[in-house]
């Protein structure tokens, strides 16, 4: 049981964490997160595992956690690197579902989870709150769909220059010499997100930090030019039918 406000560092306009709160009395927030706990997992455990029985709904508040998701045809997509504020395993709200992706905590986490049923009662129990679910799913929808169009029809740099555009917007603080990425990402985190191979992810990013476009610090980016990687996004000729792994893995099922 969760009392008062608890600690989501992530309170950037349109986190998931803001969207699902919007509008509630502040009753109806006491409530909500009392029938919420802490979960706690150290880097490389899983909070659970494609195929299982959803039966939790998360929203993370300390750390990073990795959507991977096994294709038909054996490849290993990462969907999403979930960072503070974001929330994942909405299914579990939906009854007798199986979850379509694995989270594994990619540094030691902390989340707030609430049990399938539990949901089902508070959304049935609170309008606002039901609202404020479905948008959440249908913009998670859309962001898996338009996914799975890019590595299916889009370039290698097209596609890596999109995943940094999104964490961007979702994690971006602006700094003098640009825009800071501010949650760790390893080069394989990218080439992984991005659809591709390490080596090619590697060699794109390098060239870009060659034109001052980006900036590697540590394990964060510093993107000084962000029109740069809007044009490499929306330059680039798309292709047709799906591509190998240096271009796009096979189909993955939606969220």
């Amino acid at each position: 049981m969760v009392r008062g406000e608890p600690d989501i560092p992530n309170e950037a306009e349109g986190s998931d964490w803001l969207r699902l709160f919007h509008n509630l009395e502040p009753d109806a927030r006491e409530e909500i997160l009392a029938g919420a706990t802490r979960v706690r997992r150290a880097r490389g455990q899983r909070l659970f595992q494609q195929g299982a029985a959803a039966q939790s709904f998360y929203i993370l508040q300390q750390g990073r956690v990795k959507l991977t998701q096994l294709t038909d045809d054996g490849q290993l997509v990462l969907l999403r690197l979930v960072v503070p504020g974001d929330a994942f395993g909405g299914v579990a709200a939906m009854g007798n579902q199986t979850y379509p992706v694995t989270a594994e905590a990619a540094d030691a986490c902390v989340a707030l989870a609430w049990g399938g049923r539990t949901m089902e009662r508070l959304l049935r129990r609170h309008s606002q709150l039901a609202l404020n679910f479905i948008a959440f799913l249908a913009d998670r929808l859309h962001d898996m769909q338009a996914r799975f169009e890019e590595l299916a029809t889009e370039q290698v740099e097209q596609r890596l220059a999109r995943v940094l555009l999104r964490l961007v917007r979702r994690t971006g603080k602006p700094v003098e010499s640009g825009v800071l990425i501010d949650v760790r990402l390893s080069r394989q985190d990218l080439a992984e997100m991005t659809g591709t191979s390490l080596f090619t992810a590697s060699r794109i990013l390098s060239r870009w930090q060659d034109a001052g476009v980006l900036q590697s610090q540590g394990r964060r980016i510093l993107v000084r030019r962000p029109d740069g990687l809007v044009g490499i996004a929306e330059s680039h000729p798309r292709r047709d039918g799906a591509g190998s792994r240096n271009g796009g893995p096979g189909q993955a099922k939606s969220l």
